[in-house]
Order: C-alpha cells, then sequence, then structure tokens
C-alpha cells in the first residue's frame, strides 16, 4: 500500500509539474545579421537553448552558419533585406543594398524571384524575417506577394522584425494563410550592456504579461555577453525558452511592440 500510495503521489507531482510548464510564460529570441563574421556567427550559434539564427542572404558565410546551425538544432531564418524609408540616405550599407533583397520597384515575378534566389544561400531556412523594410512592408501589395511566395517555397512562418508601426506584413500573413509573429522587443536598438540587460528584463516583463514574447538581438560583442549571462537563468525565473515554432502555436493576449518607426534602421 505505501508503495502504491508513494507511486500514486510521484504521478500527481509530475502532474502537476507538467501543467506548470505547459501554463510557463514562454519567450523567442532571433540574432540576426548572421553571415558576415564567421566568429560571431558561430557564437550565436552556440548560445544556450533554441535560438533562432536569421541569416543574410549572399553573404559571404551565409552557407556555412545556416549549416552550422542547422546541425546544432537552431532554427535557421532568411534574414531577407527590404528596401526602407531612408535607403537613400545609406548608400554605403552593405546590409541595405542586396542583390537577394526586395525593393518597391519590383513586380510580382521579380519579388517572387528574389526570394527564391535567396533562399538558395541560405539553406535549412524554415521561416523568413525582415531585414529593414520600413518601406517595402508598408506595401499591401507587395507584401500579398511575398506571403503567396512564403506558401509556394513551403516556408513554415514569417516574423515581422517591426520597423514601422504602419507594417501590414501580419495583416497579409493572416489573409493568406501563413503563421506569422511580429517582433516585442529590440534587445540591442542601444548595445550599451546596461540597456540590453534593461530591455531583457522587458521582455520577460512582457512574456508574463502576455504569455509569451519575442525578441530580437545582433551579433554584437555586448550582446552575445549579455545573453550567455542571463539565458541559463530563464527556468530560474519560470520562464521557457522556445523555438519560434512553439510560440506560434500560443495564444496571446496582448502586444508590447516598440512603436519606433526605425528603431534599428
Amino acid at each position: 500500500m505505501r508503495l502504491a500510495a508513494l507511486a500514486a503521489l510521484l504521478l500527481m507531482l509530475t502532474a502537476a509539474a507538467s501543467a506548470a510548464a505547459s501554463q510557463a510564460p514562454r519567450v523567442s529570441i532571433i540574432i540576426d545579421d548572421l553571415g558576415y563574421r564567421l566568429d560571431a556567427g558561430r557564437r550565436a550559434i552556440a548560445l544556450p537553448g533554441p535560438v533562432a539564427c536569421a541569416i543574410l542572404p549572399g553573404a559571404p558565410r551565409s552557407r556555412h552558419l545556416a549549416r552550422y546551425a542547422h546541425e546544432r538544432g537552431k532554427e535557421v531564418l532568411l534574414h531577407l533585406p527590404m528596401q526602407a524609408m531612408d535607403d537613400m540616405d545609406k548608400p554605403n550599407d552593405p546590409l541595405a543594398a542586396s542583390p537577394r533583397g526586395l525593393s518597391i520597384d519590383m513586380n510580382r515575378q521579380a519579388l517572387t524571384r528574389a526570394l527564391a534566389e535567396a533562399m538558395q544561400s541560405v539553406p535549412y531556412a524554415v521561416g523568413v524575417n525582415n531585414h529593414r523594410g520600413s518601406l517595402v512592408t508598408r506595401h499591401p501589395g507587395h507584401m500579398h506577394w511575398l506571403m503567396q511566395a512564403i506558401r509556394e517555397q513551403e516556408l513554415e512562418f514569417f516574423v515581422d522584425s517591426y520597423t514601422t508601426h504602419k507594417s501590414v506584413a501580419l495583416k497579409l500573413a493572416a489573409e493568406n494563410g501563413v503563421a506569422a509573429l511580429k517582433r516585442d522587443v529590440f534587445l540591442d536598438a542601444d548595445p550599451d550592456p546596461a540597456e540590453i540587460r534593461r530591455q531583457f528584463e522587458r521582455l520577460k516583463t512582457l512574456a508574463r504579461r502576455n504569455g509569451a514574447a519575442l525578441a530580437i538581438g545582433h551579433p554584437y560583442p555586448a550582446t552575445l555577453d549579455v545573453l550567455e549571462q542571463l539565458l541559463p537563468s530563464l527556468g530560474d525565473d519560470g520562464i521557457r525558452l522556445v523555438p519560434i515554432r512553439e510560440l506560434l502555436s500560443l495564444p496571446r493576449t496582448g502586444a508590447g511592440a516598440d512603436t519606433l518607426t526605425t528603431v534599428m534602421e
């Protein structure tokens, strides 16, 4: 009888722990702009837990880092360049002008071809998020074409980096049956370590309030330092770091994304 009672107690405790875990706030984190520096890219991929890796098409290390991330069980995203409102002010920015990016003067055929060509240099991509894009993401026609192309390429989801509050990407994703999320927090719009820590705390606050939250960071030394220090303690705070796929399946009770129109452009 004692053994039976002990077994029953263990089952109850296991069930309670499982229920608590299923209700825990969740966060996902994406590291953007991978593809140029091998050392920073490998360090980002080595971050603890299911941190997603967004890789720029056509960069010198894109293929290598995509393969490296995939082999280590990380979600690979195509970090697709899109035209921004201020691109004319940054003619020498290698990340702003990409032959594999989307521009407002493209027709549907050109846009579809650009996505397909970009995917060729980022193998194992399961989803797309935008690099820049404060001009293209506010354009319903281009977002409709993009979501159609994402479906044709059998990609799983789109993440709106949300570089403008005028973005219509999520609306057009829903209309076209594409699973989608938008970014809630930029961890390193200000790359000061103290500010990155504050944004990490904000991410946790939003996750507790809304059930889930999504952050984007970059492979800056300070960002990687902070994440290496703080990610292992997320579980102690009652928060789970999960892949984007899992975040997509959760109901969210609110929205806390930054509203600055060009916060990371």
